[in-house]
């Protein structure tokens, strides 16, 4: 669980290498990061809100 907030870091990284292999300016490929970090907050929260809903007592 402590693990979701290398989700977004992996994922940018390997935007940011995409970018460069491509020669994308940073101003084009900002929206990338965009769009990463909006997807895997959801995806983090969907997952923690899973875990808090089915947790056994």
């Amino acid at each position: 669980m402590s693990k979701l907030f290398l989700i977004p870091l992996v994922l940018c990284v390997i935007w940011y290498i995409v970018m460069r292999q491509f020669a994308i300016p940073f101003e084009k490929g900002r929206k990338g990061f965009y769009w990463i970090i909006g997807l895997s907050a959801f995806i983090i929260a969907f997952m923690t809100l899973m875990l808090k809903l089915t947790a056994t007592q």
